[in-house]
């Protein structure tokens, strides 16, 4: 794990523990059982939807985004404003915005651990 991935606790340590879990070729945020940011190369992403997006665009955020078989792919996350690792305050309100939309999008999709109930064919 790099310095920078460690440093994230203390970053959003006014917000809450959060976790951080290996992911492909970076780390997932997560709080609560939501993950609510990204890092990427040691640069930082914090999820956003349609509510918060402005906040981020309206600084400049790019959105990340990478490269698959010559389509640009654009994901629902947005790089972090740099105040947040000189102020765990703004960093924590951050981080709430983050993870509202996190346990948003987490809450509306079914839980895949659970077995559902096949539907039965009238006959």
């Amino acid at each position: 794990m790099s310095e920078f991935v460690e440093y994230l606790q203390e970053v959003f340590r006014l917000f809450g523990p959060v976790q951080l879990r290996k992911m492909f070729s970076g780390y997932g945020l997560y709080y609560d059982g939501a993950m609510f940011g990204l890092v990427a190369e040691d640069l930082l992403y914090l999820k956003a939807d349609s509510t918060i997006a402005h906040y981020f665009e309206a600084r400049g955020l790019e959105q990340f985004s990478y490269t698959r078989a010559d389509k640009l792919i654009k994901m629902s996350y947005y790089l972090a404003p740099e105040e947040i690792y000189e102020d765990q305050a703004e960093a924590a309100m951050w981080a709430r915005r983050s993870f509202e939309v996190a346990f948003r999008t987490k809450k509306s999709k079914p839980d895949k651990r659970i077995k559902q109930p096949k539907k039965q064919l009238k006959k």
